[in-house]
C-alpha cells in the first residue's frame, strides 16, 4: 500500500505531475486556443457511490467547486463496484479529458487502467483514498490520514473511558469499513497501533466484521455481534454511518447507546453529530469530505504543468460528546 508519510517527498510523483501535465498540452487536449483564451478543463471524476452521508457531502463538494471553478465535470457514480469504476475510467480516456480524479473502491487491481491513463498523457489524481500501485502512474493524493484517525479513535476512547468511570478489562467490537478499501485497512491499524502498544492487557477486539461503510450493514452485524458478545463494553465503528446503525440494534436489544455500550466513530456528519448531541455516540474523530476545494486547484496546477505535492492533507479536529452542542450548528455536512 502506498506510503503516506513519504508522499509528500516522492520525487517521482512531482516528476510526473509536471511532466504528464505538459504531455497532454503537447497532445492538443489542454492547449490553448488559436485565439488567445484558455480551453475549458474537463475533469473526469469517478466517485466510489452513495453508501453514506460522508460520500454524499463529499460528491456534493467535488461538483460544487467545479461549477465554481468554470470546470467541465465528466461524474460517474461506481456504485461501490471496481468494475464500474475502471470502466468509467476508461471512458474518460476515450473521452479525452484533460484530468482523471477518482476515489478507489478498493487499493488493488489499478495498475492496467492507470497505465492506459498513462500512456494517454491524462494526469490522474485520486482522491480520499489511496492505492497499492506505481506511484508514477498517478500524479498526487487529496485526502486524510486514515492511519492517524485510527490512532485518534484510540486515544479520544481512553477518554471516553474515563468520563465513563470504566474500570478493568475493555471488550470492543470493531465494524470495519468495505473490505480492501483503504481507509478500513488503514484505520483498524492505526487503532491496534495504539492499542497494542499503550493497552494490550486491557484492551480486547473480541468481534469485528464489515458494515460495508453502510448504515443498513452497521445495524445488520451490530445485531449478530450482540448475539455472539453479549457484554460488549464499547463499539469502534469506522465511519457515522454504521455507528448509527448500530445504535439501532443496540437499542433494539434494550440496550443504552452511548451508556450501556460507549461507541467511538469517524467522520462528523451532521447525523454523527445529532446522535452525539442525544447522548448516543461518545466521540467523533473527524475525517473531511469538502476536498472539492482543493482537489481543483490540483487540478488546475497539474492541467497548467506545475509541481503539487504528492500528498494534500484535509485539516480534521475530533470531538468529545460535551461538545457536540457547541458543533452542531456549524456542521457544513
Amino acid at each position: 500500500m502506498l506510503n503516506r508519510r513519504n508522499f509528500l517527498t516522492a520525487a517521482v510523483g512531482v516528476a510526473a505531475t509536471a511532466g504528464l501535465a505538459a504531455c497532454a498540452k503537447e497532445d492538443g487536449s489542454s492547449s490553448d486556443s488559436s485565439s488567445g483564451g484558455s480551453k475549458t478543463i474537463t475533469l473526469g471524476f469517478s466517485q466510489v457511490g452513495s453508501e453514506s452521508g460522508w460520500r454524499t457531502a463529499n460528491t456534493d463538494s467535488v461538483k460544487s467547486a467545479a461549477k465554481e471553478a468554470g470546470y467541465k465535470l465528466q461524474f460517474s457514480d461506481a456504485q461501490q463496484k471496481q468494475e464500474n469504476q475502471i470502466s468509467a475510467i476508461r471512458s474518460f480516456i476515450a473521452q479525452k479529458v484533460d484530468v482523471i480524479a477518482f476515489s478507489p473502491v478498493v487499493v488493488t487491481g489499478w495498475d492496467a487502467v492507470l497505465k492506459e491513463a498513462q500512456s494517454a498523457k491524462i494526469p490522474v489524481v485520486l482522491t480520499d483514498r489511496s492505492v497499492e500501485s506505481d506511484e508514477s502512474l498517478f500524479v498526487a493524493l487529496v485526502g486524510s490520514d486514515f492511519t492517524d484517525e485510527g490512532r485518534r479513535a484510540a486515544k479520544i476512547l481512553e477518554k471516553v473511558l474515563e468520563k465513563a468511570g470504566h474500570k478493568g478489562k475493555v471488550k470492543i467490537a470493531q465494524l470495519e469499513g468495505t473490505t480492501g478499501a483503504a481507509p478500513a485497512i488503514e484505520r483498524a491499524k492505526g487503532f491496534k497501533e495504539v492499542m497494542d502498544a499503550e493497552h494490550k492487557d486491557d484492551w480486547e477486539i473480541v468481534v469485528s466484521q464489515t458494515g460495508d461503510f453502510t448504515r443498513a450493514g452497521g445495524k445488520q452485524v451490530m445485531a449478530a455481534f450482540l448475539q455472539s458478545n453479549p457484554d460488549i463494553d464499547v463499539l469502534f465503528a469506522h465511519n457515522d454511518d454504521m455507528g448509527l446503525g448500530a445504535i439501532q440494534a443496540i437499542e433494539a436489544a434494550g440496550k443504552k447507546p452511548g451508556k450501556d455500550i460507549l461507541i467511538v466513530t469517524v467522520d462528523g456528519v451532521k447525523d454523527g453529530f445529532i446522535a452525539m448531541s442525544e447522548g448516543k455516540i461518545n466521540a467523533i474523530v473527524e475525517c473531511n469530505p469538502l476536498l472539492g476545494p482543493q482537489l481543483m486547484e490540483v487540478v488546475k496546477t497539474v492541467h497548467d504543468g506545475g509541481k503539487v505535492e504528492r500528498w494534500i492533507k484535509t485539516k480534521e479536529s475530533d470531538f468529545m460528546q460535551d461538545q457536540a452542542k457547541d458543533a452542531l450548528p456549524t456542521r457544513k455536512y
